[in-house]
C-alpha cells in the first residue's frame, strides 16, 4: 500500500471509531443546522479534527480542504480533501448508512482515495494507476451496455428545492429506461458502490468537492468514467457528477440533457 494511502486509511479508521461511538449515543448529541436541511454534529467536527491530526503527524506541511474546517495551507502541492461524515442526516436519524471520505490531490490531480463505512467495516481504497480495492480485493465497475435492468443511484436537491423540477424531469426519463434507482443519502458511498459494481451508475447535481473527490478516483481506478452533466472532465469544479462505465455515463448524460 502506498505510504500516503496507508496514513489515510489509519485516519479514516480513527474517524470511524469516533463516528461509531457517537452513533451508539446519538441522544447525547447536539445537532446544529448549517443551512436548509443541512446538519452538522459534534461528531462531524471531532472526526475531521482526528483525520487532520493523524495526517499532520506524518505530513505537517500538507494542505487540507474539509467540509467543516475549510482550507488549511492552500499553497501546498499536496491537498487532502475530507468529508469526515458523509451522510450526516442518516447518522442523525439513526440510519446506518454513512462514511468517512478522504482524498489526496498532488498538484491538482487525484492521487489517493479512501471511503470507509464504519458500520459495515468496508474499506474502499484507490491509488492513481494502481486500481481500486474493497477490503484489499480488486473491484471493477459493472459491464452494462445499456440502461435496461441497471440499478442506478441519484440524489435530489434537498438543500435547494427550487431546482426540484429539473431533477424530477431527468429522473423520470432515466427511470423509465433502467431497472431501478436508489437514493441513499451518501454521495461518497454511492460512488464507491459504482466502483464495486453494486450500482451501475450515479448522477447528482449541486455536490461539493469533498462529497465526490475520493469517489471519483475509486470509479476511475475501477475502470469507470466520471464526468459532469455536460460530459466535461471536472465534476468537482462544475458541482455535478455522472459516473459508471463509459456506456452508462454516455446514456445518463444524454438523458440528463434531453
Amino acid at each position: 500500500m502506498h505510504a500516503m494511502l496507508n496514513i489515510a486509511v489509519r485516519a479514516a479508521r480513527t474517524a470511524g471509531s469516533i463516528i461509531v461511538r457517537g452513533f451508539e449515543n446519538r441522544d447525547d448529541l447536539a445537532t446544529e443546522v448549517k443551512g436548509t436541511n443541512d446538519y452538522v454534529t459534534r461528531i462531524d467536527r471531532d472526526a475531521e479534527q482526528a483525520i487532520i491530526k493523524k495526517i499532520q503527524q506524518s505530513y505537517p506541511d500538507h494542505g487540507f480542504l474539509g467540509e467543516e474546517g475549510g482550507i488549511i495551507n492552500p499553497e501546498s502541492d499536496f491537498q487532502w480533501i475530507i468529508d469526515p461524515l458523509d451522510g450526516t442526516t442518516n447518522f442523525v436519524k439513526g440510519i446506518p448508512h454513512f462514511c468517512v471520505s478522504i482524498a489526496l490531490t498532488f498538484k491538482g490531480r487525484l492521487d489517493q482515495a479512501v471511503v470507509f463505512d464504519p458500520i459495515r467495516g468496508e474499506l474502499f481504497t484507490a491509488s492513481r494507476g494502481n486500481g481500486a480495492q474493497l477490503n484489499g480485493y480488486r473491484i471493477r465497475t459493472g459491464n452494462a451496455r445499456d440502461l435496461t435492468d441497471t440499478v442506478l443511484a441519484t440524489a435530489f436537491p434537498f438543500k435547494n428545492k427550487e431546482n426540484t423540477q429539473e431533477a424530477v424531469d431527468s429522473f423520470s426519463r432515466i427511470f423509465r429506461q433502467c431497472g431501478d434507482v436508489r437514493r441513499s443519502g451518501s454521495a461518497a458511498l454511492d460512488m464507491a458502490y459504482v466502483a464495486a459494481g453494486r450500482y451501475d451508475g450515479y448522477w447528482e447535481k449541486g455536490i461539493n468537492a469533498w462529497d465526490i473527490a475520493a469517489g471519483e478516483l475509486l470509479v476511475k481506478e475501477s475502470g469507470g468514467l466520471v464526468s459532469d452533466y455536460q460530459g466535461g472532465t471536472n465534476p468537482m469544479k462544475s458541482r455535478s457528477v455522472v459516473c459508471g462505465n463509459p456506456k452508462v455515463v454516455q446514456m445518463l448524460v444524454k438523458n440528463i440533457n434531453a
